[in-house]
């Protein structure tokens, strides 16, 4: 399998970006974590991976999205973006994440990528404004790679994104990419309405046929104004999930990404270990994407550098979030997200207003964590290796998780066995009858 890999990586696409990759990534994201934990040893901090929503502005509408898209356009002007990456890149950092709103809509985008040749970025992006033109100058530029979202059959991708005839669209940005040879990536946010048809070996097949390098399935969060929690996974689909994905690393030669688990399989939120943090479209540094709350921001005065490690506000949510669980605490313990809004009065990030309100509202969910199930390890030796060096907790958990007395019903992980079972998903209100 190993070697079906490498003879498509070197055969079907251009060897100059599989040589960008290798080294604007691979050896240089080597170095990034082994900067990311000379300073861990220091007491210093800075995530050597950051997103970056460039713009809110999108052409889609789609269901549970928490961005502000229908608000009036803003962006990260290309200045304070190129401030903001060589600042990134001076700690170390070679990779980064841009995401929107749709990225292609901001249109100094491809100016941004020619001007860090030196780094490498992961563009996320439904594919529709991904003409020839934008291919072959992605192509030109070698540090890009797309990843395309793909959310179901025709029918369905119509209801997840909220127009019709987005799949084709999406499909013919595709094409463009594979045509131009870049390394392409599909991604899937797994929900109840596409998780039967994406989540099969004949979709990784397709993909593979198509000429896709790699794929990303993701957990559908439901946050935001519109959270459509209907959508959200079971924990028995979320661990299904694992399980597919961890069986396919193994048959299949296409590289399958995950965010949220280790090498032994063990549940990890890459913003509380510190992998990385969020910066949204007005430049307010966030601990995540659906954690829509900030105290710090890119424009302030003083070295980025400065900023996040003397971040009061996201330190104390990397603490409070590895204390709490091994999962995604926005999802499992929305309570405790306004107990940090309220300590350090970090101000509601949005352009709607609603974001406490929302937190209010918001139901309690299941997320990867699954305390009293034997955890999935990897069977691939080369994933194994690549998260025992990059992907970890980063000694978080074993230093703030207390997982021997955690008594919370969402999880409830160690009761007496007369004791009833508890529901994995504890009702609206069970969150105002649980202690922080």
């Amino acid at each position: 399998m190993y070697l079906k890999m490498a003879r498509r990586m070197l055969f079907e696409t251009d060897k100059r970006l599989v040589r960008k990759l290798v080294w604007n990534m691979g050896v240089k994201g080597f170095f990034a974590i082994r900067a990311h934990k000379k300073r861990l040893k220091q007491g210093k901090f800075f995530p050597p991976y950051l997103y970056i929503s460039i713009i809110n502005s999108c052409n889609l509408r789609c269901q549970g999205c928490w961005v502000d898209v229908a608000h009036k356009q803003q962006k990260i002007e290309i200045d304070a973006l190129d401030r903001m990456i060589t600042e990134a890149k001076r700690m170390g950092n070679s990779f980064f994440g841009l995401l929107g709103g749709e990225p292609f809509m901001h249109k100094e985008l491809l100016d941004l990528l020619d001007r860090h040749r030196d780094a490498y970025f992961q563009v996320f992006t439904n594919g529709h404004f991904i003409t020839p033109e934008v291919a072959a100058r992605l192509r030109k530029a070698g540090n890009v790679t797309p990843l395309i979202s793909v959310e179901g059959t025709s029918l369905i991708s119509d209801q997840r994104r909220g127009r019709s005839g987005v799949l084709d669209k999406t499909f013919e940005g595709l094409r463009n990419c594979l045509d131009a040879k870049l390394l392409t990536g599909v991604c899937t946010s797994l929900c109840r309405s596409n998780y039967d048809d994406l989540l099969r070996e004949e979709w990784v097949d397709r993909l593979i046929e198509m000429g896709v390098l790699y794929t990303w399935f993701h957990i559908y969060r439901p946050m935001g104004p519109d959270p459509n929690p209907d959508l959200a996974l079971s924990q028995e689909q979320q661990r299904a999930a694992r399980q597919f994905v961890v069986d396919m690393r193994v048959r299949k030669p296409i590289v399958i990404i995950d965010a949220y688990y280790d090498a032994d399989g063990h549940a990890l939120c890459p913003a509380a270990t510190g992998f990385t943090h969020h910066i949204n479209p007005w430049g307010d540094i966030e601990p995540c994407p659906i954690v829509q709350f900030a105290k710090e921001s890119i424009h302030d005065e003083r070295p980025l550098s400065e900023v996040f490690d003397r971040s009061e506000y996201l330190a104390d949510f990397r603490r409070t979030a590895a204390a709490h669980t091994r999962g995604c605490i926005a999802l499992e313990r929305p309570d405790l997200i306004r107990g940090l809004v309220e300590r350090h009065g970090a101000k509601d990030s949005t352009a709607r207003g609603t974001a406490l309100a929302e937190l209010d509202a918001a139901e309690r969910h299941p997320s990867q964590y699954r305390p009293e199930s034997k955890p999935i390890p990897e069977k691939s030796l080369a994933y194994r290796l690549a998260k025992k060096f990059a992907f970890h907790d980063y000694g978080v958990y074993g230093k703030h998780f207390r997982d021997e007395n955690w008594q919370d019903p969402l999880h409830a992980p160690r009761r007496a066995a007369a004791e009833p079972q508890v529901h994995a998903i504890a009702p609206p209100n069970a969150r105002d009858q649980v202690a922080p």
